[in-house]
């Protein structure tokens, strides 16, 4: 029905970038907010950053400053680029996005996750 695939995760040394990307598909009305989380082995969940259906952002303090978040709405897609990279960014990342499939029903999605590894 209703799809998230995240791409772009892999292995980085300290300091390196990497761009993620998110794009829904299926049956949908429109996409509200969509968001980055992340979680790492014998970790919580996370929250990285979101940014809403018109482009306005939120960041996780560790990641401020360091990644950015946008949204192509005609490609139902959200991207992370991520620059000066950190051993603690290691974590599976995963995309989340609210999906509408009228002007008032709703549902919150997740994708499987991509992994991002920095490591020397």
């Amino acid at each position: 029905q209703v799809q998230l695939v995240e791409s772009g995760g892999g292995l980085v040394q300290p300091g390196g970038s990497l761009r993620l990307s998110c794009a829904a598909s299926g049956r949908i009305f429109s996409i509200g907010g969509m968001g980055w989380y992340r979680q790492a082995p014998g970790k919580q969940r996370e929250f990285v950053a979101t940014t809403t259906n018109r482009g306005v952002t939120n960041y996780a303090d560790s990641v401020k400053g360091r990644f950015t978040i946008s949204r192509d709405n005609a490609k139902r897609t959200a991207y992370l680029q991520m620059n000066s990279l950190k051993p603690e960014d290691t974590a599976v990342y995963y995309c989340n996005a609210r999906i509408y499939y009228s002007g008032s029903d709703y549902r919150d999605s997740w994708g499987q996750g991509t992994q991002v590894t920095v490591s020397s």
